[in-house]
This record gives C-alpha cells, sequence and structure tokens, in this order.
C-alpha cells in the first residue's frame, strides 16, 4: 500500500495547508509508504506462468498408476483441455483472456482513479482479484476441465479486468511523497516492489505445482484478498490522515529515505517540491516547438478539476512513449508468461525447478529499474536512456536463444535480459508518467497522472496481451522464431523514441537551453 496525500505545492516549493488546521509536519516534507499495492497484484498473476509445465507434460518419463482408466499413454498425465497438440494456443488464448481485459480496463481505471476514493478503489480490486485467482485455483479440486471457466467465465479475465485498480492508482499516489530531481531513482527503487512480487508469487506456485497446482493459486488469492482489507483499514490517503501518525514514525521512515539518498548521491535531499510540483525540466524534451515559450508566459493556476481522456493524450509525448511501452512491454510479458514453460521444455527441468531459474530475469529487472532511473537523473535523459537499454536488450536476447544448454551461462544471460528488457519498461510507467502528468501545459493541474499514467500503461498493456498470444502461435514453428519477434519488437520500441532522443541530443550539444529537473 502507498500512503497518499493530495498536498497542493505552492511556488515556493511550500505545501498549501488543508481547509482545517493541522498540526505543523516534520520539515522534510513528509511522506509514509507501506508495501505498495501492486506488489500483491503481482504476487497473484504470476503463478500461470509456473503450471503450465505441470498442465502438460512428457507423460512418456512417468510412472502411469495402474488403476488409472482410460487408453491414451501419451497424455494420461496431462490435464484436460491441455493435453491436445493445441495445448501451447489454449495457454495463449488464457493469458490473452487477462491481458485483453487488462488493457482494455486500464484506459478506464485512471479515470475512475481520480474520482473515487483510493482506499475503496483498492480495497475493492484487492478484494475481487483474490476472489478470482482463487477460483481458478478451485479449478483443480472441483476437477473442471473447460477452456471456457479458466480463460473467459468470470475467471482470468475478470481478474485482469479487476486488477487495473491496482497500477495508476498507486503511481499517482507515490508521486506526492517525494523531490523532483530524484524521482527517477526513487522510483525506480519503489518500482522494484514488481518484480519482488513475481519472484515470490513464484516461489510460493513452485511448493505446490507438482503436487496440488490449485494451492498456487488459492494462497496468492488468499494473500492479496487479506491486504485488501489492510488497506480499508490503513490506507492514509489524505493530508489530514497523516495526524493519526506519531511524528515518530514520520521521522523514522524519512530518515531512512534521506540515508538512502545520501548513500546514492553523497548528499541530503533538499528539495521541497513534492513530485506533482509542475516542472520544466521536461520541456525541452516534450514539448513541440515554440509551445514552452507560449505556455510558460502564463500564470500556474490550481486546477481541481480531473484531466480528460483527450485531453492526456494530446500532452506531448505521451503518444511516444504509450507506443513504445507496447513494445517493450510485448517483449516484458513474453518472457514472464512463457520462460518457465521454454526452460522446462528445453532443458528439460522439472516445473518447480523451471520456475525458480525465471525469478533471475525478475532479479535482473530490479536491477535494471534503478539502474535506469539513476541514470535518467544523472543525465535527464528518459528517452536516451529507455532507447540505450533497448538496443542493447535485442542483441541479448538474440545470443540467449543460442546458448540455451549452457546453464550457467543462461543464468548469467537471464540476468543481464531482465535488466535490459525491464529497465525502459519500469522508467516509462513510473518516473516518464510522472515527467509527463506534471507536464507545464498542465498548468498545474495535480490531478492528471494518474489517466496519464492509465493510458501509457494501457498502451503497453495492449503489447503485454499480444505478445503472450503471438508466442503461443509462433513457439510451435520453434523457440528461434519466439526470440525473432522479441528482437523485432525491442527494435520498433527504439524507433518509436528516436525523436525524443533527437531532441534530448540536441540539448546535450547545447543547441537549446535544457535544465534537469
Amino acid at each position: 500500500m502507498v500512503l497518499c496525500s493530495p498536498q497542493n505545492p505552492l511556488q515556493d516549493g511550500s505545501l498549501k495547508p488543508a481547509s482545517r488546521p493541522l498540526s505543523p509536519l516534520p520539515p522534510s516534507r513528509t511522506y509514509d509508504a507501506n508495501i505498495p499495492g501492486d506488489f500483491y497484484y503481482h504476487l497473484s498473476r504470476k503463478p500461470i506462468s509456473i503450471i503450465k509445465s505441470q498442465l502438460h507434460r512428457n507423460c512418456s518419463t512417468l510412472i502411469r498408476p495402474p488403476n488409472l482408466n482410460g487408453t491414451d499413454n501419451e497424455t494420461w498425465c496431462d490435464w484436460v483441455p491441455f493435453d491436445q497438440d493445441n495445448y501451447k494456443t489454449l495457454f495463449g488464448a488464457v493469458d490473452n483472456s487477462f491481458l485483453v481485459a487488462y488493457a482494455i480496463g486500464m484506459f478506464f481505471s485512471g479515470i475512475f482513479g481520480e474520482r473515487v476514493p483510493l482506499r475503496y478503489y483498492l480495497t475493492i480490486g484487492m478484494l475481487l482479484s483474490g476472489l478470482f485467482t482463487c477460483l481458478l485455483g478451485l479449478g483443480f479440486y472441483l476437477n473442471i476441465h473447460s477452456i471456457w471457466y479458466y480463460a473467459f467465465f468470470q475467471v482470468r479475465a475478470m481478474n485482469g479486468l479487476v486488477q487495473t485498480t491496482g497500477w495508476p492508482a498507486v503511481v499517482a499516489c507515490v508521486g506526492n511523497w517525494f523531490g523532483k530531481g530524484k524521482r527517477g531513482f526513487i522510483m525506480g527503487v519503489w518500482n522494484s516492489h514488481t518484480s519482488v512480487g513475481n519472484i515470490l508469487g513464484s516461489l510460493i506456485a513452485g511448493v505446490f505445482v507438482s503436487s496440488a497446482w490449485g494451492m498456487s493459486f488459492i494462497v496468492p488469492g488468499i494473500i492479496i484478498a487479506s491486504t485488501g482489507v489492510l488497506c480499508f483499514f490503513f490506507l492514509v490517503e489524505s493530508e489530514s490522515d497523516l495526524l493519526i501518525y506519531s511524528t515518530i514514525k514520520q521521522s523514522i521512515v524519512a530518515a531512512l529515505v534521506r540515508t538512502m539518498l545520501i548513500v546514492v548521491y553523497g548528499q541530503e535531499d533538499n528539495e521541497k517540491e513534492p513530485l506533482l510540483q509542475n516542472s520544466s525540466s521536461n520541456e525541452e524534451i516534450f514539448s513541440s516547438p515554440g509551445q514552452s515559450n507560449s505556455i510558460s508566459s502564463e500564470p500556474a493556476e490550481e486546477h481541481t478539476k480531473a484531466i480528460s481522456f483527450c485531453g492526456a493524450l494530446r500532452i506531448p509525448g505521451v503518444m511516444e512513449f504509450s507506443l513504445c511501452l507496447l513494445f517493450a512491454k510485448l517483449v516484458s510479458y513474453t518472457f514472464l508468461y512463457w520462460l518457465p514453460l521454454y526452460i522446462a521444455n528445453v532443458a528439460h527441468f522439472d516445473p518447480k525447478e523451471a520456475g525458480d531459474m525465471s525469478t533471475l530475469f525478475d532479479v535482473g529487472g530490479i536491477v535494471g529499474g534503478i539502474v535506469a532511473g539513476l541514470v535518467s537523473d544523472q543525465t535527464g535523459g528518459r528517452a536516451s536512456t529507455c532507447c540505450v537499454m533497448l538496443i542493447l536488450a535485442a542483441p541479448m536476447v538474440s545470443v540467449h536463444s543460442h546458448i540455451r544448454h549452457h546453464w550457467l551461462l543462461t543464468m548469467w544471460m537471464l540476468l543481464v535480459c531482465g535488466a535490459l528488457v525491464n529497465g525502459p519498461y519500469a522508467l516509462i510507467t513510473t518516473a516518464v508518467s510522472a515527467d509527463l502528468g506534471t507536464h507545464e501545459s498542465l498548468r498545474g493541474n495535480s490531478r492528471a497522472l494518474s489517466t496519464v499514467t492509465a493510458i501509457i500503461d494501457g498502451t503497453g498493456s495492449i503489447g503485454a496481451a499480444l505478445g503472450p498470444l503471438l508466442a503461443g502461435l509462433i513457439s510451435p514453428t520453434g523457440w528461434n522464431n519466439v526470440f525473432f519477434m522479441l528482437i523485432t519488437a525491442d527494435i520498433l520500441a527504439c524507433l518509436l523514441l528516436s525523436r525524443l532522443v533527437y531532441k534530448e541530443v540536441r540539448g546535450w550539444c547545447g543547441h537549446s537551453p535544457r535544465h534537469r529537473g
């Protein structure tokens, strides 16, 4: 959970007081954060990739029980309907039903997130997500073998829809708490919770996958539903709610984050402006020629009306980064949903071992997200950082496809690919979304970040839906063709950022004034 405060920054960086008198906040911009809610969403969506290799196995290597009915010696150990030759296509359909629903719902989630109390919004989303995740696991105990149940009938698709309640809300919420100059590093560290959720989801699913795979869903479902209850009682979403927290607790949390910043940057975070303060640091990159001057001449004014969907689309840079994320997320989610099955098929690992090894990709993603944020803070080039990592990711994916039988090298390559693939993905969905959601054209409107985040991540989720679907269709022709698809997607993602990279490079060369945020 992330504690949210709709503080309104003034021009000097101070905070506008609430409508009623409040006790003074600690001098260093007060904030508090617990484990982000999206951690639990990722925890609950990861198990499906682990159990794939259990739903369809090589039965010829197993001992058939003597009392088992049926005559098909090749598929007796498989789970119907995934026992046929088209099992990869069915896996793709299950993944795609979740991701398509997620992509569609994401475009509306940000709009609702800015108009509905965050505490109720996240609580309902977590409770429903826990319910649908548990229903997926109950298919094992109820002996359900209908593809419509797993893919479409209020389980996988509905789970994708309710999980859209998480990301736009928590990104907009965490944006209130940190100085704008180091948002890339801080949000990179914060974003690591998604990879940690994937890792723990893999490990939990691996415990039950070979014995009772239904528990691989039920346990994460109970965890996320329980967290929804805690969210209802303890989520702080307004400035006045901070009064229930002691000054001692606030000071300890603030001291821990300041210590982290001192270790990384060698100085304390002295910036007083919260993330949602309007910033001109990226206007030279995101704005169209001549737009920055015309906008900056108008005085900033406070807005309370939420931005419209079309208004968010008109913010310079939103379309480029949204389309870039489409291809970047296509690559990331193909690894997310198909890597364990690929490892099991190629290396002949059992499902638990394949799931455990696949977590190395997420470990690399944690490092990549932090490094991307840190580098973009130091250079001021969000688009250039993404582009360089995507360029490096393409050959790494190609190398990975050729050393798959050398597993020591494969483990190292999983770490490197995870960093290079998930680094741009993490940067765009956090720091870049914050940059664009606080664009100068908004003239101080602090209620645009959730909608901008939803548009960017919603467009990226279209790629997330296409990636696993295409992998299911292409993989029967050979895994090399899947890797070729991923390389092509990386290249296209780079090309979509070319205009913004060009403007950043011109800024570095002194062709236009440029200031770091």
